[in-house]
């Protein structure tokens, strides 16, 4: 059911992308979503794909934990798919009345879908790896030049910890809510679209109600340890840089410097998709 939702959550183990500091993480998660943008062919894509998997399978984070993670986002990744596939103009392949499907739709969908699934794998790499608590750490460190401008870059990362956190509790309250439901008679599944929609009322009001209420106990447990934000504080860990930390910073510059070059027609591969 709604358990099944891996997205944001954080997989245990001691793999050396675990063990790397969260700032060259979130800074190679960013250069990897950046040098996305910079592919135009499927060999480009196939080049990310290639150094993501070789990533996933350093940190051995389950495959199959991480497309579970990918349900909640199918009907997005399929409308998108299908608005590019039918209403780009162009070479017609193949008609059908008013529904059209022209070379250039299919390319653009294909692309598009490709594109969306390698940035959220990526993205959740960086959740699958990394504790809530390091990924606030990493942010506020990164972040910490804009304090000096009067930005409250401790309270910034706090809430995105905070938010973060919230994934797992509001799956693991919907989960409850649902089965309570369904024990009392609730139908989820049968009807049409506005049944469904209305059917869901019984869970998300309680669902509400439940989350400002863990909302509100979280203020209460913060005021009662007396947090004043980021002044002062120090850290039981100070994140430092190794060797490892080194060596992943030299192979993400090597993935960006290798999808430049071929986005640039400058690397001997062949083309495999041809305007």
């Amino acid at each position: 059911m709604i358990r099944n939702i891996t997205l944001g959550q954080y997989y245990q183990y001691d793999s050396v992308i675990h063990r790397l500091d969260p700032r060259l993480k979130i800074f190679g998660t960013f250069l990897y979503l950046v040098m996305l943008f910079f592919v135009k062919d499927l060999v480009g894509y196939g080049i990310a794909a290639l150094c993501l998997s070789g990533v996933i399978l350093v940190s051995r984070v389950p495959f199959r934990f991480i497309l579970r993670g990918m349900r909640p986002i199918m009907f997005i990744l399929a409308f998108t798919f299908l608005l590019n596939l039918l209403l780009l103009p162009g070479t017609v392949l193949w008609q059908a009345g008013p529904v059209t499907v022209t070379h250039e739709g299919l390319k653009q969908a294909v692309f598009i879908t490709v594109r969306l699934l390698l940035l959220v794998f990526g993205a959740s790499v960086l959740t699958y790896t990394t504790k809530p608590m390091s990924l606030t750490d990493g942010f506020e460190r990164i972040l910490s030049p804009l304090s000096k401008l009067g930005v409250r870059t401790h309270e910034i990362a706090m809430m995105m910890s905070i938010a973060l956190r919230f994934i797992p509790t509001l799956v693991g309250e919907t989960d409850k809510i649902m089965k309570a439901q369904l024990a009392r008679g609730a139908d989820f599944e049968s009807g049409n679209l506005l049944r469904r929609a209305r059917n869901m009322i019984p869970v998300l009001v309680p669902l509400f109600v439940n989350a400002f209420r863990i909302a509100q106990d979280l203020a209460m447990a913060m005021e009662a340890r007396c947090y004043s934000g980021g002044r002062g504080r120090t850290r039981l860990h100070p994140m430092r840089y190794g060797m490892r930390d080194l060596a992943a910073l030299m192979m993400l510059i090597l993935f960006a410097v290798l999808i430049f070059v071929q986005s640039r027609g400058m690397l001997p591969l062949p083309m495999i998709w041809k305007i």
